[in-house]
């Protein structure tokens, strides 16, 4: 029997399901975020964590199942890279602009969030991988939304600047009042900056909290990935089900 959908949620889904080119990648997952909430999904590579992603920020239709968002909801989504070529001659202050809907005043702020001012008038071509996240989030950030998608949003951030990101995810979090779903591999994101963490293998595996730190071998024995066995920081409930450690998702994001 599924879980009801809570009211206070901001998003639900509920037996989720998804394939692509006759393969599985999602089965009958059930998830919610709740307001202020910052939950962190993990995973095996083709585990299905960006396909999850994009479910829930409404970029993919499920083959089967129900998404639920709270009516009016504002959903901030960050991909993992945006694909700027470097001869691309707008401005990270123009493309701040492109929804129509910031003022100038709105965007400057949001790059300041994020330490990224200095890059306004910079060629968004121009911007290395970590500068074009910065920008993505704070676009995302700008329109003030009521929950924000990541998708590895430290991705192509050199140590300093990733940690300085996830310092911040709890701060912004606290100050605006949204809930944030991440897509993430690294370690001190589950410790520091995420209230649950939620393991995913085409289904929801387990779930807890990353107080909950005394199932590291049995994370280990889960996926039997050393990539990503170091990321087992909650309490992870037996099952006897099998996973296929060969599948992978047809997204090549999807790690």
């Amino acid at each position: 029997m599924q879980p009801p959908f809570p009211d206070s949620a901001l998003i639900s889904l509920r037996d989720i399901r998804f394939g692509l080119g006759g393969q599985s990648i999602l089965e009958g997952v059930d998830l919610d975020v709740a307001p202020g909430e910052i939950v962190t999904v993990v995973g095996p590579n083709g585990a299905g964590k960006s396909t999850l992603a994009r479910i829930a920020a409404g970029l993919l239709k499920p083959d089967g199942g129900t998404v639920r968002r709270r009516p009016g909801l504002k959903i901030g989504y960050v991909p993992q890279d945006f694909p700027a070529t470097p001869p691309m001659p707008m401005s990270v202050r123009r493309f701040l602009d492109l929804p129509g809907s910031l003022t100038q005043t709105e965007a400057q702020d949001a790059l300041t969030l994020l330490s990224a001012a200095h890059l306004a008038d910079k060629p968004i071509g121009r911007l290395s991988g970590g500068e074009r996240q910065r920008v993505l989030l704070a676009m995302a950030l700008a329109a003030r939304p009521g929950i924000l998608i990541l998708d590895e949003p430290s991705k192509g951030l050199d140590p300093i600047s990733e940690n300085d990101l996830y310092a911040r995810l709890p701060l912004l979090r606290d100050r605006f009042g949204f809930g944030v779903l991440m897509i993430s591999h690294d370690l001190h994101v589950v410790m520091a900056a995420t209230d649950r963490v939620v393991c995913l293998n085409k289904h929801i595996c387990c779930e807890g909290s990353p107080r909950d730190v005394d199932a590291i071998a049995a994370f280990r024995t889960l996926f039997a990935d050393p990539e990503i066995s170091h990321l087992a920081l909650y309490h992870h409930r037996p099952h006897l089900h099998p996973h296929d450690h060969d599948g992978e998702d047809g997204h090549d994001d999807d790690d």
